[in-house]
C-alpha cells in the first residue's frame, strides 16, 4: 500500500511537469507598459498605474545574488518566467557564504561604503529580471546584519547608517521599473530593531517615491505587528512559516490583518517550502506540492493580494560546494521543476479567467459540514462567479451568491494539479446543493467553479 501511494504521487508530479512544459507562460511574465505598481483603490489588492490588476506571485531566491553567476541567473529567471511567476525575492546583503570571486558587497564591511563592483552585479540581475518581465522583491539586507540571533552576521547596522544606506539604495534604484522593496529579513521589527528598520525604510523612501515597500518578518509573525501605520509600509507581508500545515495559521495572521485600519493589502511572503522538513525536523516528513497548493489557494481565497512559493534547495541555491541548510537534498537546478513550482501557473490562469481582484472571500457559501482546520474549504465570490477550494476533496453543501438567484448555475471542477477544467452539472441558483469532487483524500484537492449558465 505504501508503494502504491508513493507511485501515484510520483505520477501526479510527472503529469504536472509535462503539462507545465507544454503550456509555459508566453512572453514576458509582466507587461511593464501598464505602469508602476500601486495599491488598488479598495486597499485590498495591487494594480498597475492604468488600473490593470497585478498578481504578486513570488518565488523565494534569497541567495541568488550571492551564489549564482550570470548564466545561472538567466537560466533561473527563464524557468520562473515560464512558470508564470511575477516576483523574485532576493537579498542584497545575504546571510550565507557566497560564490568564490564575487566582489564583497561592502568595502571594509561598512554600509556607508557600498562596493561599486558588487552593485554593478545587482544592476545586471535587475536587468535580467526585467528582460523576463519579472519584478524583484529586493531586501536591502538579511536580518542577521541587524539582529544576529541564528545568522552569520555580523551586526553592522544602527539607526544612522541604516538611514544612509537606505538613501544610497533609494537614489541608485529610483528609476528601475521592476522593483519592490522588502525591508526586514526573517527578524522581529520590535525593540531595538524597530528604529533601525524604520530608518532604513525611511531612507529609501526619501529618495525613491516610485516603488512599493513591505516588510518580511520572522516565522508566524506579520509586518503589521510593528509597522502597519508607518507611511512607508504599502502592504503587509506575513510569514506563515515551516511548522504549520493547516488553516489555523491564516486565522492567526491573514484574517486579522484584513481587519486592520487603514486597510492595506496582505500576502504570505514565506509559507511552507516545498521539500523542507516539517518544523525543520526530517522525522516529521517534508512539505510537498499538496502543501504548496493548500497554502496558495487557502490564502488567496481568504483575501490575500498575492503569494510567495519557496523550495528548500532553491532559496539557498544549494550545490555540493556549500553546506546544506535545513537538510537540503539535491542541487537547486534539480529542484527547479518540482511539482509545486510547476503547478503555480494553473492558479494564475484560473484567476485570470475572472474579475478576481474585485471579488472577496465569501465563506458563508459553505453551509455544511462544519469546517476543521486540517481540511478547511474556502470560498471566494465575485459579481458573476464563485470559487470554492476543497483541500481533501470532501463533499460540501454550498449555497450560492446573490447573482445566482433565479438562474441556472453551471458547476465545473478545476484540477489544481493539471489546470484542467471539466463540466460537473447544472443546478438552480435558488437552492443549496451538495457537491462531491471526482476524487477524495490528501493531495486530491479541487476547486469548484460556479457561474451563470
Amino acid at each position: 500500500m505504501t508503494f502504491r501511494v508513493s507511485f501515484i504521487g510520483l505520477m501526479i508530479g510527472v503529469s504536472s511537469f509535462l503539462v507545465q512544459a507544454e503550456e509555459g507562460w508566453t512572453g514576458r511574465s509582466v507587461d511593464f507598459s501598464h505602469g508602476d505598481l500601486q495599491v488598488a483603490p479598495n486597499g485590498r489588492y495591487l494594480q498597475h498605474a492604468d488600473g490593470t490588476p497585478f498578481l504578486y506571485l513570488g518565488d523565494t531566491a534569497w541567495q541568488l545574488l550571492s551564489r549564482l553567476n550570470e548564466q545561472e541567473v538567466a537560466r533561473y529567471m527563464e524557468n520562473r518566467r515560464d512558470k508564470g511567476f511575477t516576483v523574485i525575492q532576493t537579498v542584497v546583503l545575504a546571510e550565507l557564504t557566497g560564490r568564490k570571486g564575487l566582489a564583497s558587497p561592502l568595502i571594509n564591511g561598512s554600509p556607508l561604503t557600498p562596493s561599486p563592483d558588487y552593485f554593478a552585479w545587482v544592476d545586471r540581475v535587475l536587468a535580467l529580471a526585467e528582460e523576463n518581465g519579472l519584478y524583484v522583491g529586493l531586501l536591502p539586507t538579511w536580518g542577521d546584519k541587524v539582529d544576529k540571533q541564528w545568522g552569520t552576521g555580523p551586526e553592522i547596522f544602527d539607526e544612522t547608517n541604516a538611514r544612509e544606506y537606505g538613501r544610497w539604495l533609494g537614489r541608485r534604484y529610483a528609476d528601475v521599473p521592476n522593483l519592490i522593496w522588502i525591508i526586514g529579513g526573517d527578524r522581529s521589527g520590535g525593540g531595538r530593531n524597530f528604529s533601525i528598520w524604520n530608518a532604513m525604510a525611511q531612507g529609501i523612501k526619501e529618495c525613491d517615491h516610485r516603488h512599493l515597500m513591505t516588510y518580511h518578518p520572522q516565522g508566524e509573525h506579520s509586518s503589521s505587528f510593528w509597522f502597519h501605520r508607518e507611511p512607508w509600509l504599502d502592504f503587509n507581508m506575513f510569514q506563515s512559516g515551516h511548522a504549520q500545515s493547516d488553516y489555523a495559521i491564516y486565522r492567526r495572521l491573514l484574517l486579522p490583518d484584513r481587519q486592520l485600519l487603514p486597510v492595506k493589502p496582505v500576502l504570505d511572503g514565506e509559507p511552507r517550502y516545498e521539500n523542507i522538513p516539517v518544523d525543520f525536523k526530517s522525522q516529521n516528513g517534508r512539505f510537498d506540492d499538496a502543501d504548496v497548493r493548500a497554502s496558495l489557494y487557502q490564502s488567496m481565497f481568504s483575501g490575500a493580494c498575492g503569494y510567495t512559493y519557496g523550495c528548500n534547495e532553491v532559496w539557498q541555491m544549494y550545490t555540493a560546494e556549500y553546506e546544506p541548510m535545513i537538510e537540503a537534498q539535491r542541487s537547486w537546478t534539480e529542484c527547479l521543476d518540482l511539482p509545486g513550482a510547476c503547478e503555480v501557473i494553473h492558479f494564475r490562469r484560473l484567476i485570470e479567467r475572472f474579475d478576481f481582484f474585485h471579488g472577496a472571500p465569501c465563506q458563508e457559501l459553505i453551509i455544511a459540514p462544519e469546517q476543521i482546520d486540517a481540511d478547511y474549504a474556502v470560498a471566494y465570490s465575485g459579481a458573476d462567479y464563485a470559487l470554492v477550494y476543497m483541500p481533501f476533496g470532501h463533499s460540501l453543501t454550498v449555497a450560492w451568491p446573490a447573482w445566482a438567484r433565479g438562474k441556472t448555475v453551471r458547476l465545473e471542477w478545476f484540477d489544481p494539479r493539471t489546470g484542467k477544467t471539466d463540466f460537473y452539472k447544472n443546478i438552480r441558483g435558488d437552492e443549496s446543493a451538495e457537491v462531491t469532487p471526482p476524487t477524495q483524500g490528501r493531495g486530491d484537492d479541487w476547486v469548484l467553479i460556479a457561474r451563470p449558465q
